[in-house]
C-alpha cells in the first residue's frame, strides 16, 4: 500500500495536472465551450462517451458533433423536429455511427422531458437507499438509458455497467467532470446530490500503469473490481475527494514520467 511519501509525490502532480492548461487538450475541453448546464451536460456526455483514441481526434468529433447540433446541443435535444435528425446522419467515430447517436438524442430527449438535469439519471437506482453505491447507480443508469422500447442492440455495447465487469473508465470521467468541486477551473461541480467521494477513479491504461507502479492496484486486469480497488486506496490519501488522483496518474502515465 503507499504511503506518505507517494502522497506528497502525487499530491504535487494534483497540483501540476489540475489546473486551465490541462483543458485544451484534453476532451473535457468540448464542455467547457458552454456556459449553459444542459449544453454542459450534453456534451460532457458525449465527449466522455466518445471518450476513446487519440485526443486530437475525439476533440475534433465532438466538434462535428456540436456542429450537426447548430451550435446549441441541448436545445437540438429538446426541439428538434424529425427533418432535423438528417444532419446527425452520416456521423462517426470508431464504432459509434450514427443509429448510436440517433438513439442517445433519443433517449436524453426523453430524459429532458422529465428532468431539468441528467444528474437525476445516475439518481434513478438510490431512491430508497440509505447509502449512495455508485456500482448500483451506473446499473441502473443503465437500464434506465436503454428503457426506451425502440433502442438498438448495437448500442447496448457504449453504455457500460458494473454488471458487466466493466471498469466503467468514461462514465466515471463524466461523473468526475460533473461532480468534483474546486477552484481550479477544469472538472464543472455542477451536480450536488452525488458527493465527491462517492466518485470512483476513472481507470484506463495510463492509470492503472502508474498506480500498479505505487502498488494501489494489484488486481491482474482492468476491471470494476480494479477501479473499486484503486478508488479505495486513493481515499486513504483523502477520503472526500480521492479521484483528484485521476489528474496525478493520468499526467504521470501520459508524460512517460513512470
Amino acid at each position: 500500500m503507499a504511503d506518505f511519501d507517494i502522497k506528497e509525490f502525487l499530491d504535487a502532480k494534483v497540483s501540476l495536472f489540475n489546473r486551465p492548461s490541462f483543458i485544451e487538450n484534453d476532451p473535457i475541453c468540448i464542455p467547457h465551450l458552454f456556459s449553459k448546464q444542459q449544453d454542459i451536460e450534453v456534451m460532457g456526455f458525449f465527449a466522455a462517451i466518445l471518450a476513446w483514441g487519440q485526443r486530437k481526434t475525439i476533440i475534433n468529433k465532438c466538434n462535428e458533433l456540436i456542429e450537426r447540433f447548430d451550435g446549441a446541443p441541448a436545445q437540438f435535444i429538446q426541439q428538434h423536429q424529425e427533418q432535423d435528425l438528417k444532419q446527425l446522419l452520416g456521423f462517426k467515430h470508431r464504432t459509434f455511427n450514427d443509429t448510436d447517436l440517433l438513439y442517445f438524442v433519443a433517449f436524453l430527449r426523453f430524459h429532458y422531458q422529465s428532468f431539468s438535469s441528467l444528474e437525476d439519471a445516475f439518481l434513478i437506482g438510490q431512491k430508497h437507499a440509505q447509502v449512495f453505491s455508485m456500482e448500483q447507480a451506473l446499473n441502473a443508469f443503465k437500464a434506465y438509458f436503454f428503457s426506451l422500447h425502440d433502442h438498438p442492440i448495437r448500442t447496448k455495447k457504449h453504455i457500460s455497467s458494473p454488471a458487466q465487469k466493466s471498469s466503467c473508465k468514461r462514465l466515471n470521467m463524466f461523473l468526475r467532470w460533473m461532480v468534483r468541486k474546486d477552484d481550479q477551473g477544469v472538472d464543472f461541480g455542477i451536480w450536488n446530490r452525488i458527493s465527491p467521494g462517492a466518485l470512483i477513479c476513472p481507470c484506463d491504461v495510463h492509470v492503472d500503469r502508474v498506480a500498479r507502479r505505487f502498488g494501489l492496484i494489484v488486481s491482474d486486469k482492468i476491471n470494476w473490481k480494479t477501479a473499486v480497488e484503486l478508488t479505495e486506496n486513493l481515499k486513504a490519501f483523502d477520503p472526500t475527494d480521492p479521484v483528484k488522483y485521476d489528474f496525478a496518474l493520468f499526467g504521470i502515465g501520459v508524460e512517460g514520467e513512470i
